[in-house]
């Protein structure tokens, strides 16, 4: 599903009387907001749905596919999603 495809959605569904442009206005706020969370409190938890958390790579080495000359990947962060218990028996 794309962004304008949940926005489609969530408009559809809505019962607040909300134009479609705020339905977009408000996701944008939504998912503003978890990445905020994340980034602050390095984890963001929705009951019944799931967890996201910052995850740390290691430094490693890696080959240039191109090339096949070797070269050093750096440490990096990510997020990960782990779903909760309820969501994923729903799957």
């Amino acid at each position: 599903m794309t962004k304008q495809q949940l926005i489609e959605s969530m408009y559809k569904n809505n019962q607040w009387g909300l134009t479609k442009k705020a339905t977009g206005e408000v996701l944008d706020a939504v998912f503003g907001t978890i990445a905020k969370a994340i980034k602050k409190e390095r984890r963001f938890s929705y009951p019944g749905f799931g967890t996201w958390n910052v995850r740390t790579r290691k430094a490693r080495n890696g080959r240039n596919p191109q090339t096949g000359m070797k070269i050093r990947i750096k440490a990096s962060k990510t997020v990960g999603f782990k779903p909760a218990l309820q969501f994923k028996t729903k799957l």
